[in-house]
C-alpha cells in the first residue's frame, strides 16, 4: 500500500481523531481496562487536542494518506513535554506517531518519520525526543531502527493504571 506524507492542515482534525483513537486502540486495548481506554481515547483523541495543534505555530503536524486520500496515519511534532532530565535546549517532542496496522511493514513508517526529522529540521531543533510504552517492543526496535537511543523514562497514566515509559531521542 503506497502512502502519501503531507502536513496535516486545519480540516484534517476529524481525521486524525478518528485515527488516533483508533490505533490507540489497536496498541493498548490488551493492557488498559475498556473504562479506562475509553475515557483516555474520548480525552486525548478528540477533534480538538489536533486542531489546537493544527493552530499552534510551534507544532508540526503530518499525515500519511492512502491512494484515495483516507488518514492512515500521523505524527505531532510539538514543544518537550518530557520530564526535565530528558530535554535538552534545542529540542522538540514527537508527541504521536501512530500508524493503521494495515499500512505498517511497508515503509510507510520510515517514511513518516522522514517527514518528522525533516520537520525538527526546519523547526531548527538539535534533537527529536518520543516518549514510548516500556513494554512496546515493536514501537521500541522501529524507533532503535531509525537511530533513536534511550536518554531515561517517565510514567505515564491512564485512569487508574500508571504504565513506564521509556524516554528515547536522536539527533536531526
Amino acid at each position: 500500500m503506497d502512502v502519501t506524507i503531507r502536513a496535516a492542515g486545519a480540516g484534517d482534525a476529524d481525521a486524525l481523531a478518528l485515527v488516533g483513537g483508533a490505533t490507540f486502540l489497536e496498541s493498548y486495548a490488551w493492557m488498559i481496562p475498556a473504562a479506562d481506554l475509553q475515557a483516555h481515547v474520548a480525552a486525548r483523541h478528540a477533534a480538538g487536542v489536533y486542531a489546537a495543534w493544527l493552530a499552534d505555530a510551534g507544532s508540526r503536524v503530518f499525515a500519511a494518506t492512502a491512494p484515495l486520500g483516507a488518514v492512515m496515519g500521523y505524527a505531532v511534532l510539538t514543544a518537550p513535554a518530557l520530564p526535565a532530565d530528558c530535554v535538552l535546549d534545542g529540542d522538540v517532542e514527537l508527541r504521536r506517531i501512530y500508524l493503521m496496522g494495515i499500512a505498517q511493514g511497508r515503509g510507510s513508517g520510515a517514511a513518516l518519520m522522514a517527514a518528522v526529522l525533516d520537520g525538527a529540521r526546519d523547526m531548527g531543533a538539535a534533537r527529536v525526543t518520543l516518549g514510548v510504552h516500556g513494554g512496546n517492543a515493536r514501537a521500541i526496535g522501529f524507533y532503535g531502527r531509525m537511530g533513536f537511543a534511550p536518554i531515561g523514562g517517565r510514567t505515564f497514566t491512564v485512569g487508574e493504571q500508571v504504565y513506564d515509559d521509556l524516554v528515547m531521542g536522536r539527533g536531526v
